[in-house]
């Protein structure tokens, strides 16, 4: 279950990505597309979040930054001899 950190309302557009970034600031990058490149990335929306590990940091459709427990599965590693 996610939990939203920070209302933010972003309204997305065609064409663009939204992450948020090392730093806890939500972006807006332009996707690329073929062999056109994507633009550089341009901060939309300062919320400063603390970032912690085991965490999955997202914009939800609200347009809300939001964070949820990281699963962790796959195969155990094997033990060496």
């Amino acid at each position: 279950m996610a939990k939203v950190l920070c209302k933010c309302g972003i309204k997305r557009k065609k064409g663009y990505l939204y992450f948020v970034g090392k730093n806890g600031c939500a972006y807006e990058t332009k996707m690329a597309r073929g062999k056109k490149k994507g633009g550089g990335r341009k901060m939309i929306h300062n919320c400063r979040i603390k970032k912690q590990k085991g965490y999955l940091y997202f914009i939800d459709r609200k347009g809300n930054v939001s964070c949820a427990k990281m699963q962790r599965g796959g195969r155990k590693k094997r033990r060496k001899r």
